[in-house]
């Protein structure tokens, strides 16, 4: 056994002595379900050290990451559900059953036809599990935007979807009048039905020009942030708080901080 796999036999091993009965109260009292969003955040950990190109905080985070995973299969294993091992085995066997022009004599022209491939071999495996709809698989708790996406690309795997970036746009206006028409009437249930169609739409035009909506929302939500927080600092040389000033001060104090972009 190399080092790589001596170091995770280790993790493996601490884990357990956490989870035994003289080991840590809080880690013996968690279950599947009580780790869950932790598992979630460490992984948007993971991400924001990604965007921040710090690599020694990306090295912390995947140990996070892994301790989460032990965790879970220390938990299964003691539930007699399964061990590391039948997580292991299925996801090299899977990488090796999607992988037929790596591992067998399937040939491919370019990562276009790899995921063709892929997206074959993956729906014969969905079969198997009584998959009745297209739109069937997604994860229930992916965020909505990420998950209103997916339902798109796999519609248009079956032919349903528009043929000009200017549809999509002509849809998202069409959407806008509607959303306007019940802002009216006054009807919040409608407003928010609405509203929800108009977001749907343009996660479709993101779609046609090829950018991740959920990337795209999680950087302008960045960006204000560090510009409220510049707005902040230049009422605090002022003597002042951001409860103190006016919107039009603020406003214009944007707008500076904006041009110095």
């Amino acid at each position: 056994m190399g080092i790589n796999g001596e170091k995770f036999e280790k993790l493996m091993e601490v884990m357990k002595t956490l989870r035994d009965p003289d080991g840590c109260p809080w880690d013996r009292e968690q279950s599947h379900e009580s780790i869950t969003m932790g598992f979630v955040e460490e992984l948007y950990e993971f991400i924001e050290a990604v965007e921040d190109k710090d690599i020694e905080t990306m090295k912390e985070e995947l140990g996070d990451l892994c301790l989460h995973i032990v965790f879970q299969v220390q938990i299964a294993k003691e539930n007699n559900e399964f061990e590391m091992a039948e997580v292991l085995d299925s996801i090299i066997e899977k990488l090796i059953r999607r992988h037929p022009h790596v591992f067998s004599d399937t040939k491919v022209k370019n990562s276009d036809e790899v995921v063709a491939n892929w997206d074959d071999i993956k729906k014969t495996e969905k079969e198997k599990q009584h998959r009745k709809s297209v739109v069937d698989g997604i994860p229930r708790h992916l965020p909505a935007l990420s998950k209103a996406r997916k339902v798109q690309i796999k519609a248009k795997k079956v032919g349903f979807d528009w043929d000009k970036v200017e549809d999509v746009i002509l849809k998202i206006k069409e959407e806008f009048n509607e959303l306007y028409e019940a802002i009216e009437e006054k009807n919040q249930e409608h407003i928010s039905e609405e509203l929800g169609d108009v977001l749907f739409s343009i996660v479709n035009l993101s779609r046609f020009l090829n950018v991740e909506p959920e990337r795209a929302l999680h950087n302008t939500v960045r960006k204000f942030m560090n510009r409220f927080r510049a707005i902040e600092t230049a009422l605090e040389k002022k003597g002042k708080t951001v409860q103190e000033a006016s919107f039009d001060e603020m406003d214009t104090l944007w707008d500076e901080v904006k041009e110095k972009e």
